[in-house]
């Protein structure tokens, strides 16, 4: 049916490889607003995620009314994430390994807000280490465009089984969409939705959760066979 074994593993970027929060919070203090801290970050629904909470709502819809202040806001967000955003502590040790293993495609699809994405996390990968032009993809996607799609469509470039391909994401919907690519999902709880909320909220079975990025990196090599670093 499939004419290799080749196995895929897709990464979300933000809350998964890169620890964004710090990021976005420089950006929004520089711009007068308050994100408030990453507890309550991870609790908010959606839509209200970059609002804020009772406390912070007010000041931050004032500034995020018009598209001007918006596009600002992009700028300085783009700046900051570009020279100082941080990937969580061994991913990119895990990324390498990745890139390294000849039967391994691995990339990454995000919904970056930055401006130009694609070319803000290849500089951030390039910072640490990484030549982007080593991973077999990245592909920024719109906010309101489902990531499903571009799951099945990287798969079948590959011919890969979908059983042989993982999506490693923070977010339910990088779980519901991964279901809905038939493909396997290990889920982040330290970026940007918590434990809690992914096991009560969306019913996501806690076997696939990781609350580490050393737990993730170990499920995924453990899933991928591959030998545990010292």
């Amino acid at each position: 049916m499939y004419a290799n074994r080749d196995r895929l593993v897709i990464f979300d970027a933000d809350g998964t490889l890169i620890d964004t929060f710090p990021v976005v919070g420089r950006a929004f203090t520089q711009h007068g607003m308050d994100l408030g801290d990453l507890e309550r970050f991870q609790r908010r629904r959606k839509l209200l995620k970059y609002i804020g909470g009772l406390r912070e709502f007010p000041k931050n819809l004032r500034q995020q009314f018009d598209k001007a202040s918006r596009q600002q806001i992009k700028q300085t967000l783009t700046d900051i994430y570009r020279e100082e955003a941080q990937p969580y502590p061994g991913m990119i040790a895990l990324l390498q390994e990745l890139i390294n293993t000849p039967d391994i495609r691995v990339g990454i699809v995000s919904r970056n807000v930055t401006i130009e994405p694609e070319q803000t996390l290849a500089i951030v990968l390039r910072r640490h280490g990484i030549d982007s032009d080593q991973l077999d993809f990245i592909k920024c996607i719109p906010l309101g465009d489902g990531k499903a799609p571009q799951f099945r469509r990287i798969r079948e470039s590959h011919d890969i089984n979908p059983l042989r391909a993982y999506v490693c994401g923070d977010e339910y919907h990088d779980y519901a969409e991964a279901c809905a690519a038939g493909m396997q999902a290990i889920m982040a709880s330290y970026g940007f939705e918590d434990y809690q909320r992914l096991v009560e909220n969306f019913g996501i079975p806690p076997e696939l959760i990781a609350r580490s990025p050393a737990e993730l990196a170990e499920r995924l090599r453990h899933a991928l066979d591959l030998v545990p670093l010292p």
